[in-house]
This record gives C-alpha cells, structure tokens and sequence, in this order.
C-alpha cells in the first residue's frame, strides 16, 4: 500500500482530463534550454553520441538528440531538460534549439496540408510500422489509447490495416529489410494521407544514422507530415502533435 501510495501521489490521477495542459514530472526530460554561459564548445559536442549538439551558435537537433542528458550532467551551467513535452512539429527546422531561445516547439500552420484541415480534423485512422524499432517507441503509442491518455476520445486509433487507414506513423531507423515493406504499407493507404515519423531513430536514424544495414530513401520520396522527436516519445508528445496538425482550432498556444 505505501508504494502505491508513493506512486499515486507522485503521478497524481490516472486519467488525463485535459492532454493539452497535462504536465509531465520528472525525471522526464523534454525541450531543452541552452543558456548564453561560456563552455567548452567542442568538448560540448563531442559528448552527443548522435552529434546532435553543434556550435556557433550552440544548438541541439532534437531530431538527433537521444535526451540522454550527459550535456546537462556535464554542462549544466549551459543545458537544462525541461518537463517541456510540446515538441511534435512539420517544420524540420523547428527541431533545433539554440542558444538563448525559450520558446514552445509548436507546427508551422503554412506548412499544414489544406486536405488534412478538411478531412483529418475530426478523425484519423493510422498504421503503425515498426522499421526496425526497438520497441521502445512502439511501446509509448500504445500506452497512447491507454485509459491514462485516451485519444480515441478525439478519434485517434492505429488500425490494423493500412487500406483502414489515414496515413502511416514509422518508427525505428528503416532497415533495409524493410524497406520494402514500408513502401508497400505506404502505397496500401487511400489518399490523401499522412505520413508521421515518431522517434529520433525515425526522424534521424538515430545511433544507427550512416549504418550500411539501413534503407531511408522511401522518405526521400514522400513528404513528412509530423515529426515527433524524443526516444522514446511521451504519448503526450505524440498526441499533441497529431491533434495540433489535424485540428486548426485546436493549436496549442
């Protein structure tokens, strides 16, 4: 009974009444700040496993970086993780925090597709593929539809065929075994559809980036909806975006 107290009273109730002001406790680690303190730039970068962190102006590319969070443990005058978890975007560019911005990563509304606002903005039906995921990610999206987080309540579902579905959410680095696959899955989903990159391995390939084992170029091919960094995503992460490209009167503020 007292761990389940402990555990009650550190993640407050089960069910998420309102997913667009939750907060996330720590230890979660979400958006980065970057402060203008002077450190040692290359020593800086050469801790990032995935050379997510570059310099002039000091910047992170969450579409890169692990949150792993040796940066903040060993620069903690320069870096610091918040509990920030709205970073879900369609503009890649809004990916990197640099130094001496605390901003909200938010979409880019120009860059919303007018299909999605018309026909996505009640419903939406996807297709997860696992492209050599390590679980990690697909674990998160299913604690999506859990009674904690909900969104079917917003008519958000993964289903089990690509031709019920709206569009294709990818995790994992794409391997080339299959690479095909996810080709196939694509071409399965009745247009208009979207395409949503969950995970750093995804968006970047992660600690895999460069390795001759993977296959990317299907996403040479087609135009990326969402990106939603982290590994893994927090299902809010992964909610919040998806709610914010396909509903225009619901944008985060």
């Amino acid at each position: 009974m007292i761990k389940e107290t402990q555990i009650l009273t550190h993640h407050g109730r089960q069910y998420i009444p309102d997913l667009t002001k939750a907060r996330v406790p720590a230890p979660f680690r979400g958006r980065p700040v970057i402060s203008s303190a002077e450190v040692d730039d290359k020593a800086l970068m050469e801790l990032c496993p995935t050379g997510a962190i570059s310099k002039n102006p000091v910047s992170i590319n969450l579409g890169r970086c692990l949150l792993c969070g040796e940066c903040e443990l060993a620069f903690p005058e320069k870096i610091k993780f918040t509990n920030d978890h709205i970073m879900a975007t369609n503009d890649s560019k809004r990916l990197v925090v640099r130094e001496g911005e605390d901003k909200r990563i938010l979409l880019n509304p120009d860059m919303i597709r007018e299909d999605i606002k018309q026909i996505f903005n009640r419903s939406l039906k996807l297709r997860q593929i696992s492209a050599a995921g390590d679980n990690s990610c697909e674990l998160e999206l299913g604690a999506c539809g859990n009674p904690n987080f909900d969104m079917g309540r917003f008519g958000l579902e993964f289903v089990a065929s690509p031709r019920h579905a709206d569009g294709i959410v990818i995790t994992g680095p794409i391997s080339e075994n299959m690479a095909e696959a996810v080709q196939i899955c694509n071409a399965a989903v009745p247009s208009p559809k979207i395409v949503v990159l969950c995970g750093v391995d995804a968006i970047s390939g992660g600690i895999f980036a460069g390795s001759q084992a993977l296959n990317r170029e299907f996403l040479q091919e087609v135009q990326i909806d969402l990106y939603v960094p982290g590994n893994p995503p927090h299902p809010l992460t992964f909610i919040n975006g998806i709610l914010e490209l396909t509903r225009v009167k619901f944008l985060i503020q």
